[in-house]
């Protein structure tokens, strides 16, 4: 829990220029703590985003530094170093 809510405080931060990648709707940073209410199943079982297009800061820019990557194994962001920046 703490974490999702530093995850929210810090989302006016900038991201973190190491970071490189895409989102690939893997549904895994929508799942921590609590499930989003936004988060939309296919019938395949791939996940999407009901909001993407007007979706939060918090969302927008997860994972903002590589010490909040905690979705590494499904995430289609990368960190270029392990730096754990703020």
């Amino acid at each position: 829990m703490l974490k999702k809510l530093k995850r929210t405080l810090t989302s006016i931060l900038p991201v973190s220029s190491a970071r490189s990648g895409t989102c690939v709707n893997c549904g895994a940073c929508c799942k921590l703590v609590y499930a989003c209410p936004f988060l939309r199943t296919r019938n395949d079982g791939s996940s999407y985003c009901g909001i993407y297009s007007t979706r939060p800061l918090n969302c927008r820019k997860y994972p903002r530094t590589a010490s909040e990557h905690v979705t590494k194994n499904t995430c289609g962001y990368t960190f270029d170093n392990d730096s754990t920046e703020q």
